[in-house]
């Protein structure tokens, strides 16, 4: 465990300010298979991180589990080790559950800096602790409980093959060991039939403190905003984020504006939450997003796929309209969000894809196979509209050597490691993205079609191993999945070598079928020279007048 959290370095909850991690959840009678998707898009600059592996173990009476900070690797303390923990691959583990966060902040002063168990270290834990999704709900708060919740307000995914929770917690504090109080969390269970979403904004307010089978809630949870004077009302008018993390500016257009373009894929009529997710009129007079809603239509994996890569587009808030993108109207902007000119201060928009991330993943699980063959985490090692998602079933055994490279960390370049090799890639792309991001997709589409394409033969294959022995079908499916994230670094080095010659010096080399042209005299085919596109042309004169006019003669 010590040596996992050496190799972290700063995440998602380490730079509060860059407003990082996108999170969306999908029921399984809104799925078109009937599986259970939560995803994660895990984003903080610096981050170098690649696939966990936690095998499963059992512990003699008296150990104890070394906590390091998941953000800063700060030492925080031990707590007990569970007399037997499960497998945990990435944020899946064996028996199909899946948990992800996203970082909300809140009221600084609930912050519990003397607390042991921060938050990426509670996922962890609690992926080898726990079976189910409740009974994720019951490690992780009694987690906290017991030894101090030492992070921001979070708002954490998690999921089973058969149900989806968003729990939202905070700490009481860095005086619990006074107060005896520890945290105010409360859980809720997505509906089978709905769609859920959170980015770094708080989601819930009211919830049915009667409802007992769907939402769980800590005893303080009201008494204590009451306590601090965040709070007057009835206990059913109580909203969670109004009392702990109400939105701002921020938390609207930076953070709710993603789960609101999520929403709009899968409901026509979203745009009417618009001044909601613009920010720009009061809180008190615009319509709230709602936590979940219905789609108008089954949700695939391929779909969410698709909305992790999401700039905005085709939306009043899209990319593609200003001249930030420069000459190849590039969707991503540059960071921090807020920039000033002439002492007024101006932001960025801040879409679900961004070059900040550092892993993503699309989790799929599904009730009707073996655990070991039913989670299927869809996982990539950079922004997830740059990387192919490859296939690690759950019950893997071994990483891919490329998600777990000897050597390489955020100061190391490998040519075996999956982040290096498609940041390497994503940044030829980056600034010309026009030019040269259609080659990337035509890759990432590919070879994500031939992962989805096979998956059932595959699977078929899997379930008759399993019958045979189960292990036998674990081994197969790791040799699998192992193989197919492989070949994904061999074709992104393809890839970039193709980049650089290709689009050389801002030039265009043609090429059939990925081989490039050449005379009839042996020497390369007359380049294209794309120049500027009519929009960016026409911005560059409006600025500059006739500075580059030629002259009549």
């Amino acid at each position: 465990m010590k040596k996992l959290f050496l190799l972290i370095g700063m995440l998602c909850g380490a730079l509060t300010a860059s407003l990082a991690c996108t999170n969306f959840i999908v029921g399984k009678d809104a799925s078109a298979d009937g599986s259970v998707i939560c995803t994660y898009n895990a984003d903080s600059y610096g981050m170098f991180i690649g696939l966990y592996h936690f095998p499963a173990a059992k512990h003699a009476p008296g150990t104890m589990h070394d906590v390091y900070d998941w953000d800063t690797n700060k030492y925080h303390g031990q707590i007990a080790e569970a007399p037997e923990t499960y497998s945990v691959i990435g944020n899946i583990n064996e028996y199909q559950l899946t948990i992800g966060e996203t970082t909300f902040g809140g009221r600084e002063e609930m912050v519990d800096s003397t607390g042991i168990i921060d938050y990426g270290s509670l996922i962890y834990i609690t992926l080898q602790r726990a079976k189910t999704a409740r009974e994720a709900i019951r490690v992780m708060t009694t987690l906290v409980e017991q030894y101090g919740y030492n992070s921001e307000g979070e708002t954490f995914s998690i999921c089973d093959p058969n149900e989806a929770w968003i729990l939202e917690m905070m700490g009481c504090g860095p005086d619990r060991k006074v107060s005896k109080e520890r945290t105010v969390w409360v859980a809720i269970r997505i509906p089978d039939d709905a769609i859920c979403a959170h980015a770094n904004q708080s989601r819930i307010t009211r919830f049915d403190m009667k409802d007992k089978k769907n939402v769980m809630y800590s005893k303080n949870v009201v008494s204590y905003a009451r306590k601090k004077g965040w709070f007057s009302g009835r206990d059913a008018d109580f909203s969670y984020n109004d009392a702990y993390a109400r939105p701002d500016f921020g938390g609207r257009r930076y953070c709710e504006a993603r789960v609101w373009s999520f929403f709009r894929h899968f409901d026509a009529s979203f745009d009417r939450y618009l001044p909601f997710v613009e920010g720009k009129q009061p809180l008190e007079q615009v319509e709230r997003m709602p936590l979940w809603i219905k789609p108008a239509r089954k949700v695939s994996v391929q779909e969410v796929m698709a909305c992790m890569r999401d700039h905005y587009e085709g939306t009043a808030l899209a990319l593609d309209n200003d001249m930030g993108g420069g000459i190849w109207e590039m969707p991503y902007r540059p960071t921090p969000l807020s920039f000033k000119v002439d002492g007024k201060e101006y932001f960025n928009e801040r879409p679900v894809s961004t070059q900040q991330t550092g892993f993503t993943f699309v989790s799929q699980m599904r009730s009707w196979l073996p655990r070991q063959i039913g989670g299927c985490f869809w996982f990539g090692n950079d922004d997830g509209n740059m990387v192919a998602y490859t296939p690690i079933y759950c019950g893997n055994t071994v990483q891919p050597e490329c998600y777990n490279t000897p050597g390489a960390d955020a100061l190391t370049f490998s040519d075996k490691n999956a982040y290096w090799v498609c940041n390497w890639v994503a940044n030829m792309v980056y600034p010309r993205y026009s030019m040269m991001f259609p080659s990337l997709q035509q890759v990432r589409d590919s070879l994500e079609q031939s992962y989805l394409a096979q998956q059932k033969q595959v699977e078929d294959r899997a379930v008759m191993l399993y019958a045979e022995n189960p292990q036998n079908a674990i081994d197969y499916l790791t040799g699998y999945s192992n193989a197919q994230a492989q070949e994904m670094l061999a074709r992104w080095k393809q890839l970039a070598t193709y980049l650089i010659v290709k689009y050389n010096d801002m030039a265009v080399k043609p090429d059939e079928n990925g081989r490039f042209l050449r005379t009839k005299e042996g020497l390369g085919a007359t380049v294209k020279r794309p120049g500027f596109n009519e929009k960016f042309a026409r911005g560059l004169i409006q600025q500059t007048g006739d500075r580059f006019a030629v002259p009549a003669e």
